[in-house]
């Protein structure tokens, strides 16, 4: 059985440390609160240049000699730019953390962002949006982001030309030291590791670092309804966005029940109506992302122009039909399909010290605690059809935002 234990560092930093049984190696989750939420509006685009500089040496050690320490001790690292925060991540053999811990200390607390490294990053993160002319679905996505939700939550974290070509050295080191501080910071680590001993040294390594950055509360509703984006091609994508329960609200669980009944692979009712009966598309999706504060539901369709009003109206059709006193409720075959989808990836996460460090970080913003695995398992258990199909009684969407992008725009349904 896993064993959590929270620990306030010196620091203020929150460390949250599962140790997990019958594993070897440990994974660690930092959250530093310096996500797209917090760029100065001239200067969007830092995060995307963090996420190659903190990764191109720290502290005494350029970027060769610091990929080289990291590979000797065997860590595999990745930075990512989020909302709220940016995520530094890291897995290794257990008895591997504590060698680990000062270079990963060091990316954030000196890191060196040298001016070669930095005409690097630039490039890539401008490379980034240049390649977006050749992902139409992705533009679509970030289409609905931008009116779904309100500035600061609705940016995309790329940045713009603009302001990545006027971001300097300064600019990137001076950012990332004002915000990326302990408090509102969170530290997350599982695996085959001892919470003292991780405790102790994270407290010598970040002696001195002071200060406070803490997440605020954002308002979640943005411009919505329809808009159309003119790209002459043989494709249009669909994107249909509404709003979900928060993590912490007790209706959450229901709506992963909800959203595997619409979109659990080809057994899904989005499969089956949008695709398998009608023919309408070549992908269709739909994905519910629970947030501290608010959640969403985000539900794709991949079609041709021929096909895509059609593809729209049955998509809009199937999210709404299973709402209400009078939709079409979940049967038996449904609920329990996807009750086994919700405990295999419980089970796979238990597995994974990687998934296991970001998950009970993620908790901690979200919820304020980390929930064991034992508590989610317990939770599923406790859910009945009854109840999901209760909540589905009183289930809406909000205000619904959809995006098109395609050679026409297309004639949106009643929302």
């Amino acid at each position: 059985m896993s064993d959590i234990r929270i620990i306030e560092l010196d620091c203020g930093a929150p460390l949250v440390v599962e140790r997990m049984p019958g594993v070897k190696s440990a994974a660690i989750s930092w959250l530093l609160p310096a996500g797209s939420v917090f760029e100065p509006v001239g200067k969007l685009g830092l995060g995307a240049m963090w996420e190659e500089l903190l990764l191109r040496g720290a502290g005494d050690r350029d970027s060769r000699s610091f990929a080289d320490a990291m590979d000797r001790l065997g860590v595999n690292r990745s930075v990512g730019g989020q909302t709220y925060y940016m995520q530094l991540s890291a897995s290794m053999i257990g008895e591997g953390l504590l060698e680990a811990l000062p270079l990963l200390v060091d990316m954030v607390r000196r890191p060196r962002m040298e001016d070669a490294s930095v005409d690097a990053a630039r490039e890539l993160a401008l490379q980034a949006i240049e390649s977006l002319k050749d992902d139409p679905r992705q533009r679509a996505v970030l289409g609905a982001r931008d009116r779904h939700r309100p500035e600061p939550l609705n940016r995309s974290g790329m940045g713009l030309p603009e302001t990545l070509l006027a971001i300097t050295r300064d600019d990137l080191i001076g950012e990332w030291s004002r915000l990326a501080r302990p408090v509102g910071s969170i530290i997350g680590v599982a695996g085959a590791v001892d919470a003292d001993e991780v405790a102790a040294a994270l407290n010598t390594l970040l002696e001195g670092w002071e200060g406070a950055n803490e997440v605020p509360f954002f308002e979640a509703v943005g411009e919505r309804g329809y808009a159309h984006e003119t790209d002459n091609s043989n494709q249009v994508q669909i994107i249909v966005c509404h709003d979900g329960p928060a993590d912490r609200d007790e209706k959450s669980l229901a709506e992963r029940v909800v959203l595997s009944v619409l979109s659990g692979g080809m057994s899904g009712r989005l499969f089956s109506e949008v695709r398998e009966k009608r023919g309408l598309c070549y992908a269709v999706s739909a994905s519910y992302a629970p947030g501290r504060d608010f959640g969403g539901v985000s539900a794709y369709v991949g079609t041709t122009p021929e096909r895509a009003q059609e593809a729209l109206d049955v998509l809009h059709e199937q999210l709404v039909a299973i709402n209400g006193p009078g939709g079409v409720k979940i049967d038996e075959s449904e609920f329990e399909r996807a009750l086994v989808g919700l405990r295999s990836r419980i089970v796979f996460s238990g597995e994974s010290t990687r998934a296991r460090a970001a998950s009970i970080a993620n908790d901690m913003h979200s919820l304020g605690r980390p929930r064991p695995l034992r508590e989610l398992s317990e939770a599923i258990d406790a859910l009945t059809r009854d109840k999901v199909n209760r909540y589905l009684d009183s289930r809406e969407a909000g205000l619904v935002t959809i995006q098109t992008l395609g050679p026409e725009a297309l004639k949106p349904p009643l929302t």
